[in-house]
């Protein structure tokens, strides 16, 4: 856990690293851990919204190809969020009622709650929300949305997901400031990020006491 964390916290120092070493090959490795953390239900802790930032910034110094990269990275998000979908529509409802060491099931609930009140549009707006952006391509499997519609909300969401993560990174990554206190402006993209299923959450939980209360 504890490396996990600090890899999340210093992912421009690894990612330079991986470029120094594996040069090209950066893509193809970035390309598996998109698609990996959009694609695998079970991978929800993958490094999305900050990697991306990372790559931006790093694309603008070293061998990367911001334009490149931005094409390898939305087909992978793209893709990912397909394959979440149709294992979310193979595996079916039953995921509700059975028990996974690999699924957390409040993960799902969270996200199956939020699908309800906001509908498709989940499947744009989970993409700047950790875990949610995971799961929700997998709920709307199992609720079996209609694929067509999926995959305008599934392009649309990937579009504007990769491209203002990687291009604020290219753009603003590399200023002092934000050079100096990387780790700092990671955790805020993390906080910022977790904001709203955290608010949707608490929302959620005051709406129940509220309805109890009226019932008693």
């Amino acid at each position: 856990m504890y490396e996990l964390i600090d890899f999340i916290l210093h992912v421009d120092l690894y990612l330079a690293g991986i470029i120094e070493d594996m040069g090209l090959w950066t893509y193809a490795i970035l390309f598996l851990i998109v698609f990996c953390e959009t694609g695998l239900v079970i991978t929800p802790f993958l490094p999305g919204d900050s990697l991306l930032f990372a790559a931006g910034a790093l694309a603008a110094t070293t061998v990367l190809n911001v334009h490149l990269l931005f094409a390898v990275l939305l087909v992978a998000a793209i893709i990912g969020d397909a394959t979440n979908y149709n294992i979310g529509k193979f595996v079916g409802p039953r995921v509700f009622t059975t028990r996974s060491r690999l699924i957390k099931r409040e993960h799902l609930d969270r996200t199956r709650v939020f699908f309800e009140r906001h509908g498709g549009k989940t499947i744009i707006i989970a993409r700047f929300m950790p875990i949610i952006r995971t799961f929700a391509p997998f709920v709307a499997g199992i609720g079996e949305m209609q694929y067509v519609r999926f995959a305008m909300f599934n392009v649309i969401g990937g579009l504007l997901w990769v491209s203002s993560f990687l291009y604020a990174g290219y753009f603003f990554g590399n200023l002092p400031v934000v050079k100096d206190n990387f780790s700092l402006v990671v955790l805020v993209i993390i906080i910022l990020s977790l904001l709203p299923p955290v608010i949707e959450f608490l929302r959620d939980r005051s709406g129940k006491s509220r309805a109890e209360a009226a019932k008693s």
